[in-house]
């Protein structure tokens, strides 16, 4: 199954702000607490609700699916981007108005960097990890100004942002290559945040929205 449209998501919501897509990563698995299921759906509502687009990783299953289904539920529209040695394992969502099947990880992230106006890291694994981590080096080196926010949804990411003030405090992470990013502990502050987040940076005429070809 492969359906591809290259087209961006329509910006359906009169009130939507700077930020057209939101790409968000998140595990294929439901996790050990509803809570966080719960919250991938919710916040699929909020972006459907505000004629926002999501970019994601393709899948229908654990948050994946539920965050997919839940946007499709309120009228949303989702582009999924997906390897294709993933489509049957992760179970590529059929119902997605737009999804990519490409060839490798690296395509996969390459488009969803393109495709998408802001980053949201909901509880996954070692994968949502290392597609956040990357989007938060490629920050930090300035690389691009797209705000990236970490969905603390239970207290899943304490771990690691204690790991990163650990970081700083031994001075690896120095005060001129700070790591920037966001911190909602609530689905509804998510939004919000990246919105002010990206309006902020427009209005400061800071923007940089492409990657460097380097990368």
């Amino acid at each position: 199954m492969t359906k591809t449209n290259l087209q961006d998501s329509p910006r359906r919501a009169a009130n939507a702000g700077v930020i057209r897509n939101v790409c968000v990563y998140c595990g294929s698995a439901q996790g050990a607490a509803p809570a966080y299921a719960e919250a991938a759906a919710a916040f699929g509502r909020v972006l459907a609700a505000a004629g926002i687009g999501l970019v994601y990783g393709g899948g229908n299953t654990g948050l994946m699916g539920a965050l997919a289904r839940s946007v499709l539920s309120g009228g949303g529209f989702v582009t999924g981007i997906i390897p294709q040695f993933l489509s049957e394992r992760e179970v590529a969502l059929e119902a997605a108005q737009n999804m990519i099947v490409v060839p490798d990880m690296h395509t996969r992230k390459r488009l969803m960097f393109e495709k998408a106006d802001a980053f949201v890291a909901l509880p996954g694994g070692i994968g949502t990890l290392e597609e956040l981590v990357e989007q938060l080096t490629w920050v930090q080196l300035g690389r691009h100004t797209k705000p990236v926010l970490l969905a603390d949804i239970g207290g899943f990411w304490r771990p690691l942002l204690d790991l990163f003030a650990h970081m700083r405090e031994r001075r690896f992470i120095q005060p001129n290559f700070e790591v920037r990013y966001l911190v909602a502990e609530a689905v509804d502050d998510i939004l919000p945040m990246l919105e002010t987040a990206a309006e902020r940076t427009a209005l400061l005429g800071r923007e940089k929205t492409e990657i460097d070809p380097r990368l």
